[in-house]
C-alpha cells in the first residue's frame, strides 16, 4: 500500500499540533471508520480514522462526512474514556505502520488516567486499539478470536502486544555495505521486490521510482546489478532520506489520463513517464484528505444510491430490447408493397381465376420485361377475396410502419432520457443530488415517490462559479433544474452552453447586459464538458448559443432541448479548474 511507515511518520510529525488540545467530539460515520474533534489553542482540527483494508489511514481532515443519528457501540465507548481527555503524547516505532496516540483523561470516579490509541494502519490487518495504562486492552473496532488468528489476540482484557516484526534496514541509518549484504540474501527477487523486503516502511511504489532510477528504466533482479548501479541506489536512498529530514518532500498524487486515481507517494514519481497525470501538495495530510475523500466520496454515494443504479440499468436494458424488437418488426414491414402488387395483379386477372385454385402465375406489370409471379391463393376464397385479403395484410402493415417509426422514436428518446438520468447519478456527490433525481424519476413514473418526515427537502440550489473576468457561470445539477435554469431562470441575452451530441449539464453564463470575453466562454465549455459524460475525455466538444434560441419541444422529457443559431468550441475538461472557479 502507498500509505507506508514513512509516509506515516510524515503525518505523525503534521499531527504534533495535536499535541495538548482535548477531545471535544467523536463519531463513527461507518463501521470502520472514527472522527474524532480535538480542540487546540489554536482551533478545532478533525482526525480521521479509517482501518478498511483498501482506505486505511490516519490524518487531519477537511471533509464533509455525514454521522449516523445513533452511535455505534465502539463509539459510545470512546466518548465515555476518551471525552474531555488530553493529548500529551503521538508516537511511532521507527517507521512501523502504527502510530499511538497517549491521553491523560479521567475516569468516572475522577481518577487520572492514561489511554493509549493504536492505529496500526496495516492493509487487512488494520485495526483501532484502546489500551489502558497497564498494557491491556480495553477494546478494538475490530476485536481479532483465537478462530481468526492463533498469533495474536485483539480481545477486551487481554495484553496488547505488538505485531510481529520483520528485521529491516532503515532508510535513514544504513550503510552501503548493509546495503550489499541485503541485496545478496534477496538475489533471486526483483530489485523492486527485494527492496521493499530490506527496508523498513517503504511502499512498493518508491521502491519501483527506487529501481528507475538505479537501472533507469531496465528490469533486473536484485543479484545482476552492477557496480555503478550499486551507487545509483545508494545515491537515491540517501538523498531521498535527506530530503525527508529536511522537509523536501513532494507529495505526489498519480492520476490516469481518465481521470482515475491510481496512488501517491512523499516523492516525485517519474516510472510513467507521460502515462500518468501528477498532482502536488504542500502536505501529507492535505494529500491524503484529497486522495482518499474523492474516492470515498464517490464509493458512499454510489452505495446510497444503489437501488437507484439497479432500476435505470434494468430499465435502459428493457427499453433497448423492446426498441430492437419493434426496429425487427419495421423492417419485416418493409416487404408491405408486395402485397398490394399480389391483390393488384389478382384484380386485373379475374377472369383467368376461379375458386378453388392453391396458387396463379400471373405477369408483374410493374417491372420492366413483365416477369411472371407466382402468388398463393386460398382455395376457399373466389379471387376478389383473394386480392382483399393481400389488401388488408398491406394495410396493416402500413399501419404498424407508422405506428413502430412512432414507438421506435419515442423508445429512442426514452433510452436517451434513461441515460442522461444515469450519468448525472454517476456524477452525484451529496445525498440532495440523490434526492432530487428521485423526485424526478418518481415524477416521470419510474419509481415510488419517496417518502420525507415532514416537509420535502428544499431542491439543492445550481453549482456556482465565478469566471476570471467576473462572469457568474450556473451549472445545472440534474435534468429537472436543467429544465428551471434554462427555460425560467435564465435571461433571454444569457449564453447557454452544453456538450455537443453528450449527455451533461446545462451551462448558463449570467451576462448582466454585458457581452462576456472569450476567457468566460472557454471556461464556461470546460465547466460543460466537466460536468458531462465525457469529464475524463479530451477535445470536447460544446456548443454555445443565446438561451433566447433554446426551445423545448412539447412533450419532451426534462431536460431535453432544441437550439439553433449554435457555435461549436472544443475543450478540455480541467477538475482543477473547475475547483478554483467554484463558489463555495
Amino acid at each position: 500500500m502507498a500509505l507506508d511507515g514513512i509516509f506515516l511518520g510524515l503525518v505523525k510529525n503534521e499531527l504534533d499540533i495535536l499535541i495538548g488540545g482535548r477531545v471535544d467530539k467523536i463519531h463513527q460515520p461507518s463501521k470502520e471508520e472514527i472522527l474524532m474533534t480535538i480542540r487546540t489553542y489554536d482551533g478545532a482540527y478533525r482526525l480521521i480514522f479509517n482501518i478498511s483494508a483498501g482506505t486505511c489511514r490516519v490524518h487531519i481532515t477537511r471533509a464533509e462526512i455525514e454521522n449516523p443519528k445513533t452511535p455505534p457501540m465502539f463509539c459510545m465507548l470512546m466518548r465515555k474514556r476518551l471525552g474531555g481527555g488530553k493529548l500529551t503524547a503521538i508516537r511511532q516505532d521507527g517507521s512501523e505502520r502504527i502510530l499511538y496516540f497517549d491521553f491523560d483523561c479521567t475516569n468516572e470516579m475522577g481518577d487520572r488516567e492514561k489511554i493509549t490509541l493504536a492505529a496500526e494502519i496495516m492493509g487487512r490487518r488494520s485495526d483501532l486499539i484502546m489500551i489502558d495504562e497497564n498494557g491491556k486492552i480495553i477494546d478494538a473496532i475490530k476485536r481479532v478470536g483465537q478462530e481468526m488468528s492463533s498469533v495474536r489476540l485483539v480481545l477486551p482484557g487481554c495484553r496488547y502486544e505488538l505485531p510481529p516484526k520483520e528485521n529491516r534496514l532503515s532508510l535513514f541509518d544504513f550503510s552501503k555495505d548493509e546495503l550489499d549484504e541485503s541485496l545478496k540474501d534477496n538475489e533471486r527477487y526483483s530489485l523492486s521486490k527485494a527492496l521493499v523486503k530490506i527496508f523498513e516502511g517503504i511502499s512498493p511504489i518508491f521502491a519501483r521510482e527506487t529501481e528507475f532510477f538505479a537501472l533507469r528504466g531496465a528490469e533486473k533482479s536484485a543479484g545482476e546489478l552492477n557496480q555503478d548501479e550499486k551507487d545509483r541506489l545508494a545515491f537515491f536512498l540517501k538523498k531521498t532520506a535527506g530530503d525527508i529530514c529536511s522537509n523536501k518532500n513532494k507529495f505526489t498524487v498519480l492520476k490516469t489520463k481518465e481521470g482515475e486515481y491510481k496512488d501517491f507517494c512523499f516523492c516525485d514519481i517519474s516510472q510513467y513517464g507521460s502515462l500518468m497525470v501528477k498532482k502536488y501538495f504542500d502536505s501529507a495530510c492535505e494529500l491524503l484528505d484529497f486522495y482518499y475523500s474523492s474516492r470515498d466520496a464517490s464509493a458512499r454515494m454510489k452505495q446510497r444510491a444503489n437501488d437507484l443504479f439497479k432500476l435505470i440499468v434494468n430499465t435502459s436494458e428493457r427499453i433497448a430490447r423492446r426498441v430492437a424488437n419493434q426496429k425487427q418488426e419495421l423492417k419485416e414491414c418493409d416487404d408491405r408493397e408486395k402485397f398490394k402488387i399480389y391483390g393488384d395483379l389478382i384484380m386485373s386477372n379475374l377472369y383467368k381465376l376461379h375458386k378453388g385454385m392453391n396458387k396463379a402465375s400471373l405477369e408483374n406489370f410493374y417491372e420492366e420485361d413483365c416477369p411472371t409471379v407466382e402468388i398463393k391463393l386460398d382455395p376457399r376464397l373466389d379471387p376478389a377475396k383473394n386480392a382483399q385479403k393481400y389488401y388488408n395484410e398491406y394495410r396493416k402493415l402500413d399501419t404498424a410502419k407508422k405506428h413502430l417509426t412512432q414507438l421506435i422514436k419515442s423508445g429512442e428518446e426514452e433510452l436517451d432520457y434513461i441515460e442522461s438520468v444515469f450519468d448525472l447519478l454517476s456524477r452525484a456527490k451529496t445525498d440532495d443530488e440523490i434526492t432530487g433525481l428521485r423526485v424526478e424519476l418518481s415524477e416521470q413514473g419510474y419509481v415510488k415517490a419517496p417518502g420525507f418526515k415532514g416537509k420535502a427537502p428544499k431542491a439543492a440550489a445550481p453549482l456556482k462559479f465565478m469566471s476570471d473576468e467576473g462572469f457568474e457561470i450556473l451549472v445545472g445539477r440534474n435534468n429537472k433544474q436543467n429544465d428551471k435554469l434554462t427555460l425560467k431562470d435564465a435571461d433571454k441575452s444569457d449564453i447557454w452552453l452544453h456538450t455537443k451530441n453528450i449527455h451533461g449539464s446545462h451551462v448558463i453564463i449570467k451576462c448582466q447586459g454585458k457581452e462576456p470575453g472569450e476567457t468566460t466562454i472557454t471556461q464556461a465549455a470546460q465547466l460543460a464538458a466537466y460536468h458531462s459524460k465525457a469529464r475524463t475525455s479530451s477535445q470536447v466538444p460544446v456548443d454555445y448559443t443565446h438561451v433566447k434560441y433554446v426551445k423545448k419541444p412539447a412533450g419532451a422529457k426534462p431536460g431535453m432541448v432544441i437550439f439553433t443559431n449554435n457555435k461549436t468550441l472544443f475543450v478540455t475538461p480541467d477538475e482543477d479548474l473547475a475547483e478554483r472557479l467554484r463558489l463555495k
